[in-house]
């Protein structure tokens, strides 16, 4: 019974120990975390002592703090001759003599274990890593680099090495390990290629790696990997004709569907580079009918095209010419339900390019004609015959189809669309008391878009309602807008020009200022709607369309002028003058991206 009581009593005095030692631990922590390191240090010196290596770690890092190189040396040797086989000993003190200044001694002890490397890829994994908890990244990668030659396997801590060279910012080792690596491990390639867009930091960068890969492609040039990195290199370069002839001629040798060819074809037409696009959807045609991208492609083709018409310069030619690939698509594959897209874009190429309305029209009327069509392509459908009939002179028309839409979607964005177009059909003809109310239910519309543009519209009406009743200058303003909705911009400059003629001091000028803006936009004149929009700025400051002349600034200037410091002035000024527009948190974003900012910022 005596020896059953002296055991339980040693049991209780460990455990009080334990417990006065966690204790006296967490004050430690405390003194530390209170900058009182000296008071810090006694205490983990006495548990050191009294426990040895437990608290070999606290120890050593406070009398490194206090910069007590020779005591934390010493303890640290006691250790290294006691344990001669356990690294992290080795490790520390090479890392009490760095932070020393004696990087030779520091050197040694480290060559030592290089030297004395084991055979083994486990030990060899965990020493590295053991170098890469004490920061030691070169050290760690000269560990990985000399377990491959041991254990003679190059292929050996690839994704370890990846990662140390990505944290290094090593873009050099990066870029040789990941094509040493990509062969046999093809899919990190779009790993391989994140990692690239997130280190490299300008042109110098990707051409370091297209030189890597020009070497490697023609060292082995049946290997695919290289070619589709590659295309990924030109394309950030944005070298989108390269970036094709290599996806081409990958797609050739391989003999496959296209696919890749297709996906970068999609890439490069969101990219804008329409030219390259409509000749890969053109290669993609010649492999025939029997293409299972045969369809797919002949309708991205004239869908780019339409884009390259639509979005840049163009001549006449060019309509006439895209007129004809719609109509020979039609012709090929009939008019039915997978094709009413195909006469939806050709109806609107009919009625704003070419303004050949009755044929939009009667092509619109025959596609809304077609049974089993998608709703929501129904909808549009009729929403852009509804367009049409307008700009014909067949207002009533126009009106019945907006209000058979939006009855048939209630409480959606479609139904908020057709009612804002029955708006400002009412608003392009004159009948501005029908128009307010409509707008003044819009204004609070779900879809932030069209809410905006409806507050805009009912602002524009009220202010010159409120001075001129009869609305006579805004019936000629209502009428210029419309030709400018039907891309007649001549007729809408003569309109607009004819205001402060035949109304003089009318309250029009920024309007006016921001519908002439509207139509060198439209025209692609980019430069020449700069100094409108700075007049409205500049002269209107206060009024409706300043926010969004100062934000169309700043989107011009980083898009279109490719102007980046001028941009990010203008995106400031939505920021500091303007914090309650609508633009606020699209210009704090680009903003941001345009000083450098991460995208997540």
């Amino acid at each position: 019974m005596r020896a059953f009581f002296a055991i339980i009593t040693l049991f209780l005095l460990g455990t009080t120990g334990l417990f006065a030692q966690d204790n006296e631990l967490q004050l430690a922590m405390q003194y530390n975390a209170n900058g009182e390191t000296p008071k810090a240090l006694e205490i983990y010196q006495k548990l050191y002592k009294q426990n040895n290596e437990t608290y070999y770690s606290y120890y050593i890092n406070t009398l490194l703090s206090l910069k007590k190189f020779d005591e934390a040396e010493s303890v640290t040797k006691k250790l290294v001759r006691k344990h001669p086989g356990v690294n992290q000993y080795q490790i520390t003190l090479g890392n009490i003599y760095t932070q020393q200044g004696n990087l030779d001694k520091a050197n040694a002890i480290y060559d030592d274990m290089l030297k004395n490397l084991p055979a083994d890829q486990m030990e060899i994994a965990n020493l590295a890593n053991q170098f890469y908890q004490n920061a030691n990244i070169d050290y760690a990668i000269k560990i990985f680099l000399q377990g491959r030659k041991q254990l003679k396997n190059d292929d050996l801590f690839a994704y370890e090495l990846i990662n140390l060279y990505r944290f290094k910012r090593d873009k050099v080792s990066l870029t040789e390990e990941y094509l040493n690596f990509l062969p046999s491990n093809p899919n990190f390639i779009t790993q391989a290629e994140s990692n690239f867009a997130t280190i490299f930091e300008g042109e110098a960068d990707y051409d370091l790696l297209k030189a890597a890969l020009l070497r490697r492609i023609q060292k082995d040039p049946q290997q695919a990997i290289y070619p589709q990195l590659l295309t990924w290199q030109y394309m950030q370069q944005k070298e989108y004709d390269l970036a094709l002839n290599q996806a081409l001629a990958l797609s050739r040798r391989q003999n496959d569907d296209g696919n890749s060819v297709y996906e970068l074809c999609r890439t490069l037409t969101t990219s804008e580079a329409y030219d390259a696009a409509i000749r890969g959807y053109e290669y993609l045609i010649t492999k025939g009918v029997s293409s299972p991208l045969y369809i797919p492609a002949k309708i991205e083709l004239i869908n780019t095209k339409n884009l390259k018409v639509t979005t840049g310069k163009y001549l006449p030619a060019d309509l006439l010419s895209l007129e004809q690939d719609y109509t020979a698509l039609l012709t090929e594959f009939g008019r039915n339900n997978n094709t009413v897209f195909a006469m939806q874009k050709l109806a609107n190429l009919q009625a704003f390019k070419l303004h050949k309305l009755d044929d939009a029209q009667k092509l619109l009327e025959s596609a809304i004609a077609i049974p089993n069509i998608r709703a929501d392509l129904l909808a549009d459908c009729k929403l852009d015959l509804g367009d049409v009939y307008l700009l014909n002179s067949l207002p009533w028309e126009a009106t019945l189809l907006y209000s058979q839409v939006e009855k048939d979607f209630p409480n959606t964005s479609v139904a908020q669309d057709a009612k804002f177009r029955n708006a400002k059909m009412a608003y392009y003809t004159g009948d501005f008391t029908w128009a307010k109310g409509q707008l003044d239910v819009l204004k609070a519309a779900t879809s932030q878009l069209i809410a905006n543009d409806a507050l805009n519209l009912l602002l524009l009406i009220n202010d010159n309602i409120a001075i001129d009743s009869s609305g006579a200058a805004l019936k000629i303003y209502a009428r210029a807008d419309l030709q400018i909705f039907a891309e007649q911009p001549a007729k809408a400059l003569m309109a607009l020009d004819s205001i402060d003629k035949k109304f003089p001091g009318n309250s029009l000028s920024d309007d006016i200022l921001m519908a002439k803006s509207r139509i060198l936009i439209q025209q692609k004149n980019y430069a020449d709607a700069v100094p409108l929009l700075k007049k409205i700025f500049d002269d209107h400051p206060t009024e409706l369309w300043a926010d969004d002349a100062v934000f169309m600034l700043g989107d011009i200037y980083e898009n279109r002028l490719d102007d980046k410091a001028q941009a990010k002035i203008w995106y400031q000024k939505i920021i500091t003058d303007y914090p309650g527009s609508l633009w606020i948190n699209e210009a704090r974003k680009r903003f941001r991206l345009l000083r450098g900012d991460k995208a997540d910022s």
